[in-house]
């Protein structure tokens, strides 16, 4: 069993941190697939199909007549006997990973590298290209119309994406549209001068849309046949709280049908974009909060019944501890989805903090890899791993936590007390993390950064204080941090002893 032990208090610089979110989903394939078909070569085909059945192909599409012959160049997805073999794995790359014209190239070799696997391709945007357009948006507010086109962001966004696209040897013209919509949508924001949250995911996604187009055109160039998808396009359904979105269980089935049946009729490598979602009241763009291309990664791999999701990072897997705090980290070969959401929600940047869960329900490894390094063994994430010898698994630091004490002598033999308290924090939309409580006070800590502005924090916690003071006296202390102690509880004591 594994757990975490935290300390809280310590103070340290503000930093931003990724934000936390609930996922309710289903199975959506079955064990077991029965259907009656009637071709020619009944024989061959059953053969075909008992073959795909030990490989745990959960469906299979069968043409009688002949079959063409694919060019070499190409990557062949059709066995011998006609059949349709399904995608094996996910495999997503983070904005790092497709910084550049280079980048890229590289990342198209590492994917072809791996000929007998069928992947689906999850992107961010390129580099630090969400950053400057979220600084752009925020400009655009307050310099008017006229001076919207000369942004700084929006050039270097501009020169970044075309000079990729020379450098790849790709039609410019795949990426022009979203560019210059980019640019109405800066002049449309200086015109309002403001930028809501729909508006603030709308601009963003422009990062993945490009990235996974360019992306998609060089595959194509290169011979191995590919296709761009937009993920609020494919089915990927979430609540309507922009910046911070929920994917809903409608997903699974929209998603499945939409990526399996273009991949039988037509099979190309799917590139899709991570981070993005489509609300389904409004419609409009929504985002998964910083770093949700790994929470599309793992719910294509569930979705898609895939047999592994691999995570390529800039990193050797998941670290013992942040190595620019201690340079002396190691990878860690094995963990648990319990251990990898601790460590991804208490601090560790490697992995997005719900992007576990849809792994865990449907069963599927995540591998976390170096796309640098790619002979790196990496992290493999599982339901279960020996835990007999497991004592200390990771240290994580999460920065830029707010602590609040709560001090009332009401609390004392009184019932309902701490239903009060918690009230207060779920109508205000705010997420407790860690309680600690005492025969007359509640210590907790808070998470603010799934909001953006910061100004918008500070309003919200004094709001807080100022609800909680009319229960009891409220010690607020903020820009602390947490350290997190990930490992097996049963050996707690021990590390506790260790602990200076």
């Amino acid at each position: 069993m594994a757990g975490a032990l935290h300390l809280c208090g310590v103070t340290t610089p503000n930093c931003a941190v990724s934000s936390r979110r609930s996922l309710h989903c289903q199975p959506l394939w079955s064990q077991r697939l029965d259907f009656t078909l009637s071709v020619a070569g009944g024989s061959r085909l059953c053969k075909s199909v008992r073959d795909s059945s030990r490989k745990s192909v959960l469906r299979v599409c069968c043409s009688g007549g002949s079959i063409d012959v694919l060019e070499k160049s190409k990557i062949e997805h059709q066995t011998t006997d006609g059949v349709t073999e399904q995608l094996t794995i996910a495999m997503k790359f983070g904005g790092s990973s497709v910084a550049s014209a280079e980048r890229m190239r590289e990342v198209a070799d590492l994917i072809l590298s791996f000929p007998n696997e069928r992947p689906v391709i999850v992107l961010s945007a390129m580099g630090k290209t969400t950053n400057k357009l979220l600084l752009a948006g925020e400009k655009a507010v307050s310099c008017g119309v006229s001076n919207a086109s000369c942004i700084d962001e929006l050039t270097f966004i501009k020169e970044l994406h075309l000079r990729t696209a020379d450098e790849l040897g790709v039609d410019s013209s795949v990426i022009s549209a979203h560019l210059e919509e980019l640019e109405q949508l800066l002049k449309g924001i200086a015109m309002m001068k403001e930028m809501t949250l729909r508006t603030k995911d709308y601009l963003v996604s422009f990062g993945e849309c490009m990235s996974t187009r360019l992306f998609a055109a060089y595959m194509n160039k290169i011979g191995a046949k590919a296709r761009q998808y937009d993920a609020f396009d494919i089915g990927f359904i979430t609540t309507d709280d922009f910046t911070n979105a929920d994917i809903l269980e409608a997903t699974y089935p929209a998603v499945a049908k939409r990526l399996h049946g273009d991949w039988i009729s037509d099979p190309a490598i799917p590139i899709v974009t991570g981070f993005l979602g489509k609300g389904w009241r409004s419609c409009a763009v929504t985002t998964l909060g910083r770093g949700g291309s790994d929470l599309t990664a793992t719910t294509l791999g569930k979705a898609l019944g895939l047999r592994e999701i691999q995570v390529w990072k800039d990193v050797d897997g998941v670290l013992t501890c942040d190595p620019n705090i201690y340079s002396h980290a190691k990878p860690v070969e094995y963990l648990t989805f319990d251990e990898a959401a601790e460590l991804a929600y208490f601090g560790a940047q490697v992995l997005h903090p719900q992007s576990m869960r849809p792994a865990r329900e449907g069963d599927i490894p995540v591998r976390v890899k170096n796309s640098y390094n790619r002979n790196a063994p990496g992290t493999l994430i599982t339901r279960t791993r020996d835990m007999s010898k497991a004592v200390l698994t990771s240290i994580v630091l999460k920065r830029n936590v707010t602590m609040l004490d709560i001090v009332s002598t009401r609390m004392l033999g009184q019932f309902g007390f701490l239903a009060k308290v918690f009230s207060i924090f779920e109508e205000l939309g705010i997420s407790v993390d860690v309680v600690a409580t005492s025969e007359v006070s509640i210590s907790l800590t808070l998470d603010p950064s799934k909001l953006w502005s910061r100004e918008l924090i500070q309003q919200e916690l004094d709001h807080v204080v100022e609800e909680l003071e009319k229960i009891a006296v409220v010690n607020l202390l903020q820009h602390r941090s947490i350290i997190s102690l990930i490992g097996n509880i049963q050996m707690s004591s021990l590390i506790l002893e260790k602990v200076p």
